[in-house]
């Protein structure tokens, strides 16, 4: 490979912040003089099908594929070079042709909390409205508070930022990660607890996704020798395996969260019932995690905990708009 290598981005300003760091982060590692970067690293602006439905719930319309289904299809087609993704959104299996690169260093993955008026989720009056459009986040709201009424809000999160402040909700859920990378912290009431609002699988974590004949080309292997992150690596092999065992879609509340300290992973993984009245957990720990290890200790104690809760898919057609 040569240069240009192209990046395949969406267009939200999210996904921009995230590919401008990774396309500074991949030039670095080339030794593309800063003032070069954009030229020998373009970014190519993509529009998926999920940015352009925004009425509607993922679950209703296809699911998180629906983020990276055209943006990988240019990547086969030779469009680009090179696709960045929000982890979470980056389906169990790879099409064939592709691969995951490379998984830099995580952000933080807690959920945040966001209200006008009240400092913390424990503050929110009886019967609130809390903002999501995550059946995840939904079933863990409720499983700590019944009372609460879940309102459908999908947008960029300057939209979701700004019906918060005006009123639509008393509170909205938001990725800690994203708002990080945005630079609007100062929004943020309270850092939510990883055990009561257990993250998606990979959240916080980027995925870097190339061709599969690509992936030892000279440039490439460099750029991902320096920017692979093998205990982000290692965490979310195992998060992705509790996903693919817990069948993880948009149509199921399901959560998973690696932590290595000290040579080991520890892995929670559930799954909830979409109203949050029932909840199936299960914690496991590996000495010296390898990614394939990790992935088979996700997939063990993922199946433990589909086998325990059975199907808890939510069918679209029995929701409110």
């Amino acid at each position: 490979m040569t240069f240009p290598l192209r990046i395949g981005t969406r267009r939200s300003k999210l996904a921009l912040a995230q590919s401008g760091m990774m396309q500074r982060a991949i030039g670095r590692a080339l030794n593309v003089p800063e003032a070069e970067i954009e030229t020998a690293i373009p970014l190519v602006e993509i529009v998926t099908t999920g940015d352009r439905i925004q009425d509607r719930r993922l679950l209703e319309v296809g699911g998180k594929a629906l983020f990276t289904k055209e943006i990988e299809e240019a990547l086969l087609a030779g469009r680009i070079d090179i696709a960045i993704h929000s982890m979470k959104d980056v389906p169990a299996e790879q099409p064939d042709g592709l691969c995951i690169a490379a998984i830099p260093e995580r952000e933080d993955a807690r959920d945040a909390f966001i209200s006008r008026d009240f400092d913390s989720f424990d503050a929110l009056p009886f019967g609130a409205r809390l903002g999501t459009a995550s059946l995840r986040r939904q079933a863990q709201a409720l499983a700590l508070r019944p009372d609460l009424k879940i309102e459908m809000l999908r947008g960029n999160i300057d939209t979701r930022l700004r019906r918060a402040a005006e009123g639509d909700f008393d509170a909205i859920l938001l990725a800690v990660s994203g708002m990080a990378r945005l630079g609007v912290t100062e929004h943020i009431r309270e850092k939510l607890s990883l055990d009561a609002f257990l993250p998606a699988p990979g959240q916080g974590a980027l995925a870097i996704q190339t061709r599969a004949e690509d992936i030892d080309a000279p440039l490439n292997a460099q750029w991902v020798a320096a920017l692979n992150h093998p205990q982000t690596a290692i965490a979310v092999a195992a998060e992705r395996g509790a996903m693919t065992a817990l069948e993880g879609s948009c149509r199921t509340a399901v959560g998973a969260y690696a932590l290595i300290a000290n040579d080991a992973l520890h892995l929670t993984t559930e799954m909830l019932s979409p109203d949050g009245s029932a909840r199936w957990r299960r914690v496991g720990d590996l000495p010296q995690p390898t990614e394939a290890d990790a992935r088979a200790l996700g997939q063990r104690l993922g199946g433990e905990v589909h086998a325990s809760a059975g199907d808890q898919e939510v069918d679209p057609a029995t929701l409110d708009g």
